[in-house]
């Protein structure tokens, strides 16, 4: 999830802090993984919400999104077009060839995680699969210019960067989605400040030693635009196309960067 503020400053986290958040970021990886393992034909997207809400509260955590301004479930289900903030329903089956992304939050201790994770039911056509692998790249190159000393929009250069280049290495047209990207995040889910998933570089306030953001890279095979749905929440491309979203919570340290929401 995210929503854009402004900011002066990124907050850092001590060690102590950073290893209280990749406590969430664990069961947040533990939840991801369970729903991928059990995804079928036939399952709705609330088969989903339950299983990771087990595995959130199994862990002595709470799921972070569950009425987070109103929101019903714990966690986002977007299905194909959808991009983002999908609320999980039985009314939304899942069938073969299906691509999920599925956003989670978890917070234990005071202490939130967030990761999002887009997978295929069953066997995804070639394109969409190209998205996906291209998009879960695009976070991973992205997040690497998560280091003390950049800026903020050194990550978003990164980003958009890489999505340049993941055209030519997966052989896909992507599209970076229009006004929505990653942000702060500690005791809540949303901290100062936005990130936005392209921009020039070298603006924006310093990334300290400390600093955590989530990173959530957004593309589609068709466009940059979107709309929200009648829900208030859905969030669906204009024109149809596919969509992938990946996220990491992820810590700037001397030592590079510290992906916080790992998946054992």
């Amino acid at each position: 999830m995210g929503f854009r503020k402004k900011t002066k400053a990124i907050a850092a986290k001590t060690p102590e802090q950073l290893d209280a958040m990749e406590a969430a970021g664990k069961i947040v990886g533990d939840a991801l993984q369970a729903v991928r393992a059990a995804v079928k034909p036939g399952m709705t997207t609330l088969d989903l919400d339950k299983i990771a809400e087990d595995v959130i509260r199994s862990a002595g955590a709470v799921p972070t999104f569950k009425g987070y301004q109103g929101f019903p479930g714990s966690i986002c289900s977007s299905v194909n077009e959808m991009i983002v903030h999908g609320i999980p329903s039985d009314d939304v089956v899942l069938k073969d060839g299906d691509l999920v992304s599925v956003d989670c939050g978890a917070t234990l201790g005071g202490w939130v995680g967030d990761s999002a994770w887009s997978f295929g039911v069953g066997e995804l056509a070639e394109d969409v699969r190209l998205l996906n692998e291209a998009t879960e790249w695009v976070l991973m190159e992205g997040l690497k210019a998560m280091v003390p000393g950049n800026r903020l929009t050194d990550v978003s250069w990164a980003l958009e960067k890489a999505t340049y280049e993941a055209e030519k290495k997966f052989g896909v047209d992507l599209y970076i989605v229009d006004g929505y990207g990653g942000h702060g995040i500690g005791h809540t889910m949303h901290e100062d400040p936005f990130l936005a998933n392209e921009g020039k570089p070298g603006r924006g306030p310093v990334i300290q030693e400390g600093s955590v953001l989530a990173i959530e890279p957004m593309l589609t095979l068709g466009t940059e635009d979107s709309v929200v749905l009648e829900d208030d929440w859905s969030v669906v491309t204009v024109d149809g196309s596919h969509a992938a979203h990946w996220e990491h919570t992820v810590a700037a340290t001397a030592g590079g960067p510290r992906i916080l929401t790992p998946r054992r």
